[in-house]
């Protein structure tokens, strides 16, 4: 069996699309002939995405402006994936901020946006997917977490881990509760060349993560790990990965 037939023709929507992996997960999705449905703020990138996706002649690339932290945003976002293709088959939850500083600054609007981004933000789309994936018996989430909600960053990262290891518990639990049809993928990226490092407004946690960032591998590299969890037969649920840089020791 080919395994890219799996990916082939599959609706994907993909948040956080704009850059970073949501961007490259998109392009190399719609290489394998998959139909992805971008998600972001940034419009104008989103428009030169979709059409130098569909320049290629491979998958079908649409978008819809979206913020994440906005239910009915994300709601829409799904509608037309499913207005347009007919059917959702994988939801990629990828959208997320890293501000990163010390508990003593108490940043709260930084804590707040993490936590509606990064946290709601996934919750918003299981909402939005789950109701179609009951209704065809068969779908696919796939939540980005960090390594940092493995093992807490620290200092500075605390608040971050802590919306990463809740993206781990909720993926997990849904697993539980959806997943006798319905497949359940967590991955926890370390250090990948991203727009994530430049979130964090504290000076010295900044230059702490730009210089950290010195070892991050490429954004296609988590793009490859989406690709491989989508293109296992529909018996077969990949449901965790962790993927770092090989001189990463966080």
């Amino acid at each position: 069996m080919n395994l890219t037939n799996n990916i082939t023709g599959k609706v994907i929507v993909i948040t956080g699309a704009s850059s970073g992996l949501g961007e490259t997960t998109a392009r190399h999705l719609a290489s394998k002939g998959a139909n992805v449905v971008l998600g972001a703020r940034r419009e104008e990138r989103l428009h030169m995405i979709t059409e130098e996706i569909n320049a290629q002649g491979n998958g079908k690339a649409i978008y819809v402006k979206t913020d994440v932290t906005k239910k009915e945003d994300v709601h829409a976002l799904v509608d037309k994936a499913v207005s347009e293709f007919g059917t959702l088959d994988v939801m990629i939850n990828n959208a997320g901020l890293m501000s990163i500083a010390p508990m003593s600054e108490i940043k709260i609007d930084e804590w707040d946006r993490m936590i509606d981004i990064n946290i709601k933000g996934v919750l918003y789309g299981i909402a939005s997917a789950l109701p179609i994936f009951q209704k065809q018996e068969s779908g696919h989430f796939i939540n980005l977490s960090s390594v940092a909600g493995v093992k807490v960053f620290s200092p500075g990262g605390t608040v971050y881990s802590g919306t990463k290891f809740a993206v781990r518990a909720i993926s997990e639990g849904l697993r539980h509760e959806v997943g006798g049809k319905i497949r359940t993928t967590t991955i926890e990226p370390g250090v990948v060349d991203s727009e994530l490092k430049h979130g964090s407004s504290h000076k010295e946690s900044s230059d702490f993560v730009k210089d950290f960032y010195q070892i991050a591998i490429p954004s296609d590299s988590i793009a490859r790990t989406i690709a491989f969890a989508i293109e296992q037969p529909n018996d077969v649920d990949v449901n965790e990965i962790v993927i770092r840089p090989t001189a990463q020791d966080f």
